[in-house]
């Protein structure tokens, strides 16, 4: 018999937060985290303000200042907040929109006719989440100020000065009590003041860094002031300029419907891979939508149509929309009124209109550029043919392999020596360099849940190769068969064998060298991997410190420097001997597992993509002759995770 419910579920249960509580009970709702990505959302929020001021015509420069202790002030000179009586709460607009959820000028009542972020809850959310904020309005000749901590006034708006100048200057500081993280990062919030930038032709955004200069990076960038008059070409040019372009202008089209509109640059280059960013009103939609739809579909019926016309493409020939995006990059940005986005993330457009719009504007301004420009459609339509051609012989390798290596029959390499486990979430495989490290490996390991695949030799640059060439590569093939989940366009994340992958190569440019070449494998064939966060780096030691019988790791000169004092205790003359490991190669079984698979006391590194955009640059750049950049990226970009499984 069931147990008999006795709670009931009445009015006392229900809990009604007052004014802004509920963002700081759930924080994540609003700005999405409370790690780095949202202590940054925060200053984005602010910014935005300021350019849905500039998207209405008001705002010319705006300037975001990192200050010292990790505050961020943002000065604009729009209109400058409202500072009159609301008439609804009889208080003064300045303090609505910073203590009231879902106030502001995006709600119809003619402030804005397009905006990004938050859509009027934003400078409330900051609010929420700051331990204090300051607001400047400078309007009518007057500089009004209003204080606020977590979300409440502690300072009713008053004039402190006069002013000659309209604007507004916020200043805020996160909550301690909300973030874990409260550093702020110069190059993300350069990266992101750049692509607005970009986005809003003419509008000058200047960003600074005002701590006092950080020891382990002295010569960093801290002082950038960005203004683009040539708006998304130049940003096509920018994302183009590690890569060779096949022509020299970046094609630019837009076009306006009622209180809509669409701008598209693109250019092609040299390379195999697309990249296409899209946004709708400034905000970036990586999970595509409508707009892209739109773009997409118009680019392959207007370049067919363009080749037939011109005898390049034979009647019966065709080319598909992977053929006519091979080396394309390409811009997107719509404005609109009430954007509607899909999913949990709201990273779709699903607007069904601007699908329409953009493929209109694309079709009629794409094809006149061809046909004013012969030899750059040329060009373009001799790259979609090489482009077709290479995809078939990449169909007929990829059968071909199937049929030789029985990937499709769970045949697996011989190099791998596989673990027991089945549960693809508990199995971890390291990919190693060199077969006397993978060796000690495979002796040193826990056979229950770890599988070690031998790498020998370098790999093949995914980068400078077509797809055809990467199916048959005799380096990657067992990589592919391992795995088991395919790649490309055939990728099955849930055929994904092992939860953890993790790249085990020397502590040098060599081995640095190796897990770049790898990482732009999955990057352009596996990218799931990377952005479900299945990829790491393993991190051997640098130094063996040895003082009598008693033995200990270092993985950094200034670690090499604590543990030897350590180790010599109250006796600063006693000796302890330092031996630089020179590979992965000459450790021993005990050795590795000890200080780099055990789960209990080794370090991993979790690579991550961050923003897709920046991360196609970063391997096109990767990949070219210089290896001391390849060094420096892996070293700054892969996230350290100390004793990630305890």
């Amino acid at each position: 018999m069931a147990d008999k419910i006795t709670q009931e579920y009445d009015a006392s249960q229900i809990q009604v937060l007052e004014g802004l509580e509920a963002v700081r009970v759930r924080p994540g709702m609003y700005i999405g985290s409370t790690s780095s990505s949202g202590l940054h959302h925060l200053v984005y929020e602010i910014v935005d303000n300021a350019i849905d001021e500039a998207l209405a015509g008001y705002c010319r420069h705006i300037v975001v200042t990192i200050e010292p202790g990790n505050s961020i002030s943002v000065d604009d000179d729009g209109r400058g907040i409202p500072v009159d009586i609301q008439e609804q709460t009889g208080l003064p607009a300045l303090e609505v929109v910073y203590t009231v959820l879902h106030a502001g000028g995006k709600f119809g009542g003619g402030g804005y006719k397009v905006s990004g972020g938050l859509h009027g809850v934003g400078a409330s959310v900051v609010n929420a989440l700051s331990e204090w904020l300051e607001v400047e309005v400078h309007k009518n000749g007057s500089v009004y100020q209003m204080k606020f901590s977590r979300g409440k006034k502690t300072q009713d708006m008053k004039i402190i000065g006069t002013t000659d100048r309209t604007g507004t200057i916020v200043r805020f500081q996160p909550d301690p009590q909300m973030f874990d993280e409260l550093v702020y990062d110069f190059e993300i919030l350069h990266t992101r003041m750049r692509e607005q930038a970009f986005l809003n032709a003419g509008l000058q955004i200047t960003i600074k860094d005002e701590r006092p200069e950080s020891a382990e990076k002295p010569e960093a960038q801290r002082y950038d002031s960005m203004c683009y008059e040539g708006g998304i070409r130049e940003f096509v040019s920018y994302l183009n300029h590690s890569k060779t372009p096949l022509h020299p202008e970046v094609i630019y089209v837009a076009g306006k419907r009622e209180d809509s509109e669409a701008e598209v640059a693109l250019q092609y280059n040299d390379g195999y891979s697309e990249v296409i960013v899209s946004f709708a009103n400034n905000i970036h939609t990586p999970g595509g939508g409508m707009h892209e739809t739109g773009f997409k579909t118009a680019l392959t019926r207007v370049l067919n149509a363009y080749g037939r016309k011109k005898g390049i493409l034979k009647e019966e020939e065709s080319l598909s929309g992977d053929d006519c995006r091979e080396g394309l990059t390409a811009i997107i940005s719509v404005k609109l009124e009430n954007p509607q986005f899909e999913g949990q993330t709201k990273d779709k457009l699903g607007s069904s209109d601007m699908r329409t719009l953009v493929d209109g504007i694309l079709q009629e301004k794409l094809s006149e550029f061809l046909e004013e420009n012969p030899a750059v459609g040329k060009t373009i339509l001799e790259k979609c043919l090489t482009a077709s051609r290479a995809r078939e012989a990449a169909r007929k390798a990829r059968e071909s392999i199937r049929n030789k290596s029985g990937l499709e029959s769970g045949g697996m390499p011989e190099k791998l020596k596989d673990c027991n486990e089945r549960d693809p979430a508990l199995c971890e495989i390291y990919i190693v360099e060199g077969d006397s490290a993978a060796g000690s490996a495979n002796q040193g390991r826990d056979s229950r849940f770890q599988a070690v695949l031998a790498m020998w030799g370098k790999m093949l640059n995914v980068e400078k190769a077509r797809m055809d060439k990467v199916y048959k590569n005799e380096k990657l093939q067992p990589i592919i068969a391992a795995l088991g989940a395919g790649i490309g366009d055939d990728f099955n994340l849930e055929k994904l064998r092992y939860h953890k992958i993790i790249i085990m190569a020397d502590a040098d440019v060599d081995g640095s060298h190796i897990r770049t070449l790898l990482l732009t494998f999955f990057f352009r064939y596996m990218r799931p991997l990377i952005e479900q966060g299945y990829v790491y780096s393993a991190v051997p030691p640098l130094y063996k410190l040895t003082r009598g019988k008693q033995q200990r790791v270092a993985y950094s000169d200034a670690e090499r420097d604590r543990v030897s004092a350590e180790m010599r205790g109250d006796n600063p003359n006693a000796k302890v001997d330092i031996a630089r490991y020179k590979g992965l190669g000459e450790m021993n079984k005990d050795e590795l597992w000890e200080t780099t698979m055990d789960p209990e006391r080794r370090t991993l590194r979790r690579i991550t993509l961050g923003d897709a955009l920046q991360a196609d640059q970063v391997f096109s750049l990767l990949m070219g002759e210089e290896v001391e950049p390849r060094r420096e990226w892996i070293e700054q970009n892969a996230r350290y995770v100390e004793n990630l499984d305890i």
